[in-house]
């Protein structure tokens, strides 16, 4: 009775609770809040000042009475109370309402988790979500999530192979006929992109980049395969003669982009500037691309003959923040040597694979994450 009556005064949200980003998605409104999962709060009082982009601008910046952290490590809540107090702070505003009759906020939730936690880690997120005023907490893992949002026919008895690449976790699962045949989670994502850019201008140029900084790098720069930056070859309509030399050169040019970023330098202790190109990036991020890639080749090397048939004829797709750098796609092509596609708005996949099973009673059964607290 009670549940009826609150499902009538408040909404039901799905929550891609990410290592670097948070997405809740509004049954009937879509989605409504894409932050970062950061929280700002004070050292000794534990009094939350900021939560979400407003907290993001304050990491490397806080006195010593201010701490700015990321509240989920690779996936996982590292600090609960944070985390807590960041979902809490989501919910409260998803209900905001300016009508005549208030909202409740005690929704009924779905969080997207990695499909490589424990137990304990389970019971963390459920615990989280309930404690910040959800009436009822359901699981589903990221890459039946990430499948469903790609709108891929995972009921079919054909395989489907997603790959999703995350902020704290890559996520991969071979899915037929409504469940995970296999699957694999490896904590090496777009958290350990950043560090490796770190590491990279630390052992070339000696000069320590920001945490931000390394991610702006990423974001700009960051790609995957040598032909990622190349220009289009013009086409009729275009002044441009593809067969000038002059043209050759700039197509060739243009195959490399450049960025000025600003550390310390670490022999002097002064502030330093740097130009770094496109192919330092690459060159930085394969090692952790080639340990994404290679995960993915060990799933498809364990999945069964008759499914890997499958996904040669459909190919794998791709989603999570990690498919945008430029030149993923390929890059994963040639490794796996399988067709690799990019699904449409791939940073929302889970989010909207979360929305998709509220909607729907005997798939949420069907999909979630069976054991824990309800």
């Amino acid at each position: 009775m009670f549940n009826y009556l609150f499902g009538l005064l408040s909404y039901d949200i799905g929550i891609d609770l990410g290592t670097a980003n948070t997405l809740v998605h509004v049954k009937g409104k879509g989605i409504m809040i894409r932050e970062p999962s950061v929280v700002a709060r004070h050292r000794k009082t534990k009094q939350v000042l900021a939560i979400g982009e407003e907290a993001k601008k304050m990491l490397g910046r806080t006195p010593a009475t201010i701490e700015a952290l990321r509240p989920l490590q690779d996936g996982v809540i590292a600090d609960f109370d944070a985390t807590e107090a960041m979902l809490k702070h989501f919910i409260l505003k998803v209900h905001e309402s300016g009508k005549i009759i208030p909202r409740l906020p005690r929704p009924r939730v779905v969080v997207g988790i990695p499909s490589g936690v424990t137990e304990v880690e389970r019971r963390a997120v459920q615990e989280a979500a309930l404690a910040a005023g959800a009436r009822q907490c359901f699981l589903i893992e990221e890459p039946m999530a990430a499948a469903l949002g790609a709108e891929l026919p995972i009921g079919e008895a054909g395989g489907v192979m997603i790959v999703d690449v995350g902020g704290g976790t890559s996520e991969m699962a071979v899915i037929s006929l409504g469940g995970a045949v296999l699957n694999r989670s490896i904590r090496i994502a777009g958290d350990e992109m950043d560090e490796a850019i770190v590491h990279y201008v630390r052992l070339k140029y000696n000069v320590l980049l920001g945490e931000r900084t390394a991610e702006g790098v990423k974001l700009s720069l960051g790609n995957a395969h040598a032909d990622a930056f190349k220009a289009q070859i013009p086409g009729p309509n275009d002044q441009t003669n593809p067969n000038d030399a002059t043209a050759s050169e700039q197509m060739k040019k243009s195959a490399v982009r450049f960025m000025v970023v600003r550390g310390r330098d670490l022999e002097s202790g002064l502030p330093r500037s740097l130009k770094i190109s496109s192919e330092e990036v690459r060159e930085a991020l394969m090692p952790v691309l080639k340990e994404i890639s290679a995960a993915a080749a060990d799933l498809i090397e364990e999945t069964p003959p008759e499914l890997v048939s499958d996904i040669l004829e459909r190919g794998i797709v791709m989603a999570g923040g990690g498919s945008l750098i430029a030149g993923m796609d390929k890059f994963m092509s040639e490794e796996t040597r399988m067709p690799v596609y990019v699904a449409d708005d791939p940073m929302t996949a889970v989010v909207r694979g979360c929305a998709k099973v509220l909607e729907d009673v005997e798939l949420l059964n069907r999909v979630r994450v069976v054991g824990g607290l309800r």
